[in-house]
């Protein structure tokens, strides 16, 4: 599929400009293990795409939240430089191939967590929304609305680089196009105007009239 100059890509992180997924793992099942979570219980909650603040209340009480956020928040950010955190496939060259002001991160994660995983892998990102910045979380395309206004972009004319349904569904709920990447998730559970396994999939070309993009399934 080709998106036709001008585009704005803005690109989910987790899943789809890198892995993070067993530094992932590996700090909520201690995480779970330390607020005495039962493995069931753990299992039954979906754990990637979705703001952390949204992970702890579906485990958690009311009153454990705040301190909860905090260590998971903590253990993430100490585990990054243990190597748990890898580009995927096609990033460098995709973002390399990128003009100025034309993409953004959009994440789930905290700024410190999200600017720490983007330094291991050696993204220096233009912009960054993260779960900071936010009061709602995806699937609200609240993240994606703001990106796009930070950039002065038409919604319409952004396209969402996403691995995950919740991400997919914030990026349509913006009115914006999608790009699936079927890194975390199977093909057919990503609804999205084209999925490709990975970024090594989309190339980019700048031109005089903005960013045209090509996503080969």
């Amino acid at each position: 599929m080709k998106f036709e100059a001008p585009v704005t890509l803005l690109f989910d992180n987790d899943g789809t400009l890198l892995s993070s997924m067993d530094s992932v793992l590996s700090c909520w099942t201690r995480w779970a293990r330390e607020y005495g979570i039962s493995a069931e219980d753990f299992a039954a909650v979906e754990l990637h795409g979705r703001p952390a603040a949204d992970i702890v209340g579906d485990l958690l009480p009311a009153e454990l939240i705040p301190e909860a956020l905090a260590r998971i928040e903590r253990l993430e950010v100490e585990d990054v430089p243990r190597g748990g955190v890898v580009p995927l496939p096609g990033t460098a060259e995709l973002l390399a191939s990128l003009p100025e002001g034309s993409w953004a991160v959009v994440t789930s994660a905290t700024r410190e967590l999200a600017e720490a995983r983007l330094r291991a892998v050696g993204i220096e990102a233009p912009l960054v929304i993260a779960a900071d910045d936010i009061t709602r979380g995806k699937p609200d395309p609240e993240p994606y609305l703001l990106a796009a206004e930070k950039l002065g972009a038409d919604p319409a004319r952004c396209v969402v680089f996403e691995d995950a349904p919740a991400g997919l569904e914030a990026g349509r709920s913006a009115g914006m196009r999608t790009v699936g990447l079927a890194t975390t998730h199977r093909r057919e559970q990503l609804r999205a105007d084209v999925v490709v396994e990975h970024l090594g999939s989309v190339t980019a070309q700048a031109g005089a009239s903005g960013v045209t993009v090509v996503a080969a399934d």
